[in-house]
């Protein structure tokens, strides 16, 4: 692949100019990033990096999803968050100059655009508005980080699992939740383990709040859905 070829940086700028937290920076912003990144293809289940490693810089995903995730020490895995197309990570990272703070894999094939700490700082330091843009995306993170401890805490197995399924839905935009989420991908990311995850699906597929086979889950009843994940 050429990475400086003109097709693959209109494609990065394209990208760039959907990202959430980039949109309401200027074109010549987007360009002076694009100019920067760095493009590369993952297979399914390569390692993009690891925990503790020095920082890679910041990441958007171009094509595929990407899961950042964490281990315990006895091995188990805990998947903190899934990045789909138009998604970022390690922006942690990128900006304080520390370690990696989780591993990153590519949960499916994927395309991403890398931007080093370097480039990352000196385009900050010259654009107040990509500073700022930076801020108000790691309080966003940090926001969602509090929502996840108070879940662990608060919620059931059932009620996050319950609040799961409705995010995921949501974010297709339908009421079918992704394929690519196994059983214990999903006990990855309630803190818990795939028997418990598998026992609440079949309790809530007998009580007709959702239709699942190995393949995929049908949310029938999403109000009741909604009622378990607020408990």
């Amino acid at each position: 692949m050429v990475i400086g070829s003109p097709c693959l940086r209109a494609t990065a700028r394209r990208l760039l100019a959907n990202v959430s937290f980039l949109k309401s920076l200027s074109p010549q912003l987007h360009d002076a990033l694009a100019a920067v990144a760095v493009c590369r293809r993952y297979g399914q289940g390569e390692t993009i990096f690891l925990e503790g490693e020095p920082t890679a810089g910041m990441f958007i995903v171009e094509q595929g999803v990407v899961k950042i995730s964490k281990l315990s020490t006895d091995g188990r895995e805990y998947i903190m968050h899934l990045v789909e197309p138009g998604g970022t990570f390690n922006e942690v990272s990128a900006l304080d100059g520390g370690p990696n703070p989780a591993n990153a894999t590519a949960f499916t094939d994927a395309v991403l655009w890398r931007v080093d700490r370097s480039d990352l700082q000196r385009l900050a330091k010259a654009h107040p508005d990509l500073a700022w843009a930076l801020i108000e995306d790691l309080a966003g993170r940090a926001r969602h980080l509090v929502g996840l401890l108070h879940d662990l805490a608060m919620r059931s197995v059932r009620g996050r699992l319950a609040r799961l399924l409705l995010e995921e839905a949501q974010s297709q935009a339908t009421a079918v939740v992704p394929r690519y989420l196994t059983q214990e991908e999903m006990a990855a990311r309630l803190g818990t383990v795939r028997e418990m995850v598998g026992r609440t699906l079949r309790s809530m597929a007998a009580e007709g709040i959702i239709e699942f086979d190995r393949h995929r889950i049908v949310i029938l009843d999403p109000q009741r859905l909604a009622e378990e994940a607020e408990v």
